[in-house]
């Protein structure tokens, strides 16, 4: 487990209204580019938590990357790394490991050359979605990453 970042930019107003149709769509088996829903067991609830989230391969494993920051699964999914994924009807079970921020920089770049185009409101203040070398090794701390298992 890795301590937390300070950046967090939370769905607000029109976000937030996207992601509950998106994830609305992607639990009926809707394709959105390749959009899955997480569940994950809230860490003060212990309720099940449900966001929309983009699974990527690379390297010939599962990442996902939190380009909001520090939120609510991805601390969540540091106290109980056992989670769920779902597109419509396919569900499965999955264990969340998070990767250390010294492994981060080159699947948090293959997720920018694939999902840039839709999360780059949501990367921290300067990053932008095709970030040099030292913007990138400035900002791992702040994009959490986690291997699917």
């Amino acid at each position: 487990m890795h301590a937390a970042q300070a950046h967090y930019r939370g769905p607000k107003g029109m976000d937030a209204a996207f992601n509950r149709v998106a994830r609305w769509l992607v639990e009926r088996g809707v394709n959105l580019a390749g959009a899955q829903t997480l569940t994950v067991t809230g860490r003060k609830s212990g309720t099940p938590q449900t966001v929309p989230v983009n699974p990527m391969p690379w390297d010939g494993r599962e990442y996902l990357v939190s380009p909001r920051g520090n939120t609510q699964w991805a601390r969540n999914a540091r106290v109980n790394d056992a989670a769920e994924l779902r597109r419509g009807r396919r569900r499965r079970s999955i264990r969340l490991v998070e990767v250390a921020p010294a492994d981060r920089a080159p699947i948090i770049r293959a997720y920018l050359d694939k999902w840039g185009w839709e999360v780059k409101r949501f990367l921290p203040e300067g990053m932008g979605t095709e970030p040099d070398d030292a913007t990138l090794a400035r900002h791992v701390g702040d994009l959490p990453v986690f291997e699917i298992r």
